[in-house]
């Protein structure tokens, strides 16, 4: 890894890309502590205080939550939009075709919609945060008649604006950058937190009076299961089984080709880390939203209020009054959450592999599957095969993602990190996506070079 970054930085248009992607990640981290405008630090920090929907977001946001900055929605409606659009393509023909059949044109389109209902849901949340916390803004400088509208309009159109410029962020590094920009905002939102996370651990533990032998215990065991949980992203990530194919001899000018034997490599988790990301938006979507609107909505009791605590669940062990979190929402929680990863890595797998297009590409070129014969029976075996990789691989992040749920009701409880197994999934996953685009940039660097 370390070698490909190093030549990465020796080759001159792969150097553009990461210096430019580093450009753009200073903007994001800058943005995090540009709070919108007519906030009373005094006010939000004792607001802040009272925690909840504080620690459920400020992960991802990087911090910016509690600074109320321009980017304290994070990019969290932008995947909310994009669930949606997906989940609206399998139920409108119309949607669907337009996804799968209409190209550049037809995907351009998508995006355009998602964005649209992007900026429509940061709407609702940046309504929604300002009631939430609309005593921490005052009316200095804007006049008593429309004070509270106005500020209240200029509160939200600058959220919906930091929305926006981080689609705009996201979109750039995508096209000119290294990695997928949304999945990249996240993973600096959460490697911001985590020297954070080491010092709550090192206090905790260590200092204060607490050094002593089970608090040792305790800060190793926490540094052995991040490496367990690192290790397993790592094997299934880079896990995959080469599925052998074999090309008859042919003609070619004048010439005749011999047979060829090839491989086509088939991952354990071809969908990365977006299923992750998607589904952890969307557990903790619900109690971003509810508490935004009824902050005191853990003292109730109800639908809204059991919704809440089942969202919470996902993120925390307690509620923000101190209650703890039943374990009947803690284990729903989980089984649902392990069902969305696995049901957004088949979708994420299927949308990038078409295992009948595959079948056609290797039967034209006049090639087969040992023991398999061409056509729909080659598009049968390939789509076992994925089926299976893709149960394997899914269930196997599901589990590295709800282990840390259940641990935090052992004796990590009182410590309660943000920095969970979701958390190490999403910043391994891409980690390791962004190395291999660097080495797939450098690999057509060279053959651009051999062909000149």
């Amino acid at each position: 890894m370390f070698n490909t970054i190093k030549n990465a930085l020796k080759t001159p248009d792969v150097r553009k890309r990461v210096l430019y992607t580093l450009l753009l990640i200073v903007i994001f981290r800058l943005g995090c502590y540009i709070s919108v405008p007519n906030v009373d630090s005094d006010l939000l920090a004792a607001e802040m205080g009272q925690g909840g929907l504080v620690g459920l977001i400020n992960t991802i946001s990087g911090g910016a939550f509690e600074n109320l900055s321009i980017f304290a929605m994070s990019i969290t409606p932008y995947i909310t939009a994009s669930i949606v659009i997906q989940l609206l393509g399998m139920i409108i023909p119309s949607l669907e075709k337009l996804t799968k059949e209409g190209g550049e044109e037809g995907r351009n389109k998508v995006n355009r919609y998602t964005k649209i209902l992007t900026l429509v849901l940061a709407f609702i949340e940046g309504l929604g945060l300002y009631l939430r916390f609309k005593p921490v803004f005052t009316n200095v400088a804007i006049g008593a008649q429309f004070g509270t509208f106005l500020t209240g309009a200029v509160v939200v159109i600058s959220f919906m604006a930091g929305t926006a410029l981080l689609m705009w962020l996201g979109d750039q590094i995508s096209n000119k950058g290294i990695g997928n920009g949304i999945s990249m905002l996240i993973f600096v939102g959460i490697v911001s937190r985590l020297p954070r996370g080491i010092q709550t651990v090192f206090e905790k533990f260590l200092l204060y009076g607490n050094f002593n032998t089970a608090h040792v215990i305790m800060t190793l065991a926490i540094l052995l299961g991040v490496v367990v949980l690192v290790t397993g992203v790592v094997f299934v990530q880079q896990a995959e089984r080469k599925v052998p194919v074999q090309y008859s001899k042919k003609v070619v000018g004048r010439k005749m080709m011999g047979a060829q034997n090839t491989h086509i490599p088939l991952k354990l988790a071809m969908a990365g880390v977006m299923p992750i990301i998607f589904a952890s938006s969307f557990m903790t979507f619900p109690a971003m939203i509810i508490q935004i609107f009824k902050s005191d909505i853990y003292t109730q009791t109800g639908f809204l209020a059991g919704l809440y605590k089942f969202s919470m669940a996902t993120s925390t062990t307690q509620l923000p009054n101190g209650e703890i979190i039943p374990w009947g929402y803690v284990v729903g929680n989980a089984l649902l959450y392990i069902l969305l990863i696995i049901g957004f890595t088949f979708f994420y797998t299927y949308a990038t592999f078409n295992p009948a297009e595959v079948s056609s590409n290797i039967k034209k070129n006049g090639g087969f599957i040992p023991g398999i014969r061409a056509g729909k029976p080659t598009t049968q075996y390939l789509s076992s095969v994925i089926s299976k990789l893709t149960l394997v691989g899914g269930f196997f992040l599901a589990m590295i993602a709800i282990i840390p749920m259940f641990a935090r009701f052992g004796a990590l409880g009182e410590l309660n990190l943000a920095f969970g197994g979701t958390s190490i999934l999403i910043v391994v996953g891409v980690a390791l996506e962004t190395v291999q685009q660097l080495e797939s940039y450098l690999v057509m660097r060279h053959y651009k070079g051999f062909l000149n």
